[in-house]
């Protein structure tokens, strides 16, 4: 015997972006990347070749261009991927799990004469905001719950001192030199668990969410960058404990902040056949050599601590 142990689909890659005309002249614009999965009493389409469950993919396609248009939400990633979803588990009867996962293209406002101009755009770097969401009305239409996860990645950050790596295991296998000094370049991956408490989802209740999911974001991001910046860092993992402690105490409404750290090796060469020039040990170096792979990889979650029982 067998049995279809998941079954889940949808349509991924699905490109949208808005234009939001404000009254005052400005404009605001969103591009986004959705992949929109849907669960449900749904196993006929694979065990018996049935369709009549079936909501085409191209339905759903479609529904995130119309969200897209009608949502109030539209700005907001987080509050739109909800939106979204709750959408789809509370218009089918057969659907009981939706999970929405948007990635947000990086476009900012062009600086002209030292002010945002109203409604033209740059694409100032590679760097995406992340938004995964699932809302679950296994329990009913009526104890619809959902949870959230946020984040960056593929945001590119670079310093030349400030970073060492020394005192490390030594053995048989060991050739790495230790240094006092070196560049630490990496390509953040950051995501942050946000509860969402209500365990009645509905239209209202997700109006009246009061989670200010932008000023968390904007938290993150900052916090990164700056624990980047100022941390004398002793090692990438050392970095990244000190970032995920700061962005806990600074927003309650994060339960726990995972970071996936490869670390991008700025290599040295050995110039001493010409002249005998130094650039070897760290306060001689100046060229460096940017290599690809192999790299360092460096995760780790951290979170709350459990509350106590009473």
């Amino acid at each position: 015997m067998v049995h279809l142990e998941t079954a889940k689909y949808g349509k991924d890659l699905v490109r949208v972006s808005r234009v939001v005309r404000n009254a005052d002249g400005t404009h605001d614009f969103v591009e986004y990347m959705i992949r929109c999965l849907l669960e449900g009493d749904i196993s006929a389409i694979w065990t018996h070749s049935d369709n009549k469950p079936c909501v085409p993919t191209d339905t759903v396609k479609n529904t995130c261009n119309i969200f897209a248009k009608t949502s109030p939400y539209v700005l907001q990633p987080e509050m739109f991927a909800l939106d979204l979803g709750l959408h789809f588990v509370t218009r089918y009867d057969h659907i009981h799990r939706c999970s929405v996962d948007i990635v947000q293209l990086k476009w900012s406002r062009i600086p002209v004469d030292g002010k945002p101009h109203k409604h033209s755009f740059v694409r100032n770097g590679d760097d995406k905001r992340t938004v995964s969401v699932t809302i679950d009305a296994t329990k009913g239409k009526n104890a619809i719950t959902a949870t959230c996860t946020a984040g960056l990645k593929d945001l590119l950050v670079l310093k030349t001192t400030e970073s060492a790596f020394e005192d490390f295991w030594v053995d048989e296998y060991t050739t790495l030199k230790p240094v006092n000094d070196r560049i630490f370049s990496t390509s953040v991956d950051c995501t942050y668990d946000v509860p969402i408490t209500t365990r009645a989802l509905n239209e209202q209740a997700l109006a009246n969410l009061g989670i200010d999911f932008e000023r968390v974001f904007r938290s993150v991001q900052d916090t990164t960058l700056r624990v980047f910046a100022e941390h004398n860092s002793a090692s990438v993992q050392a970095t990244l404990y000190i970032m995920c402690e700061e962005i806990l105490a600074k927003n309650k409404e994060v339960e726990r902040v995972k970071y996936e750290l490869p670390n991008k090796h700025y290599i040295a060469p050995d110039l001493s056949f010409f002249k005998g020039l130094k650039n070897t040990e760290p306060k001689d170096a100046e060229v460096f050599v940017p290599v690809s792979h192999p790299s360092g990889y460096i995760i780790g979650t951290v979170s709350r601590e459990p509350k106590a029982k009473l």
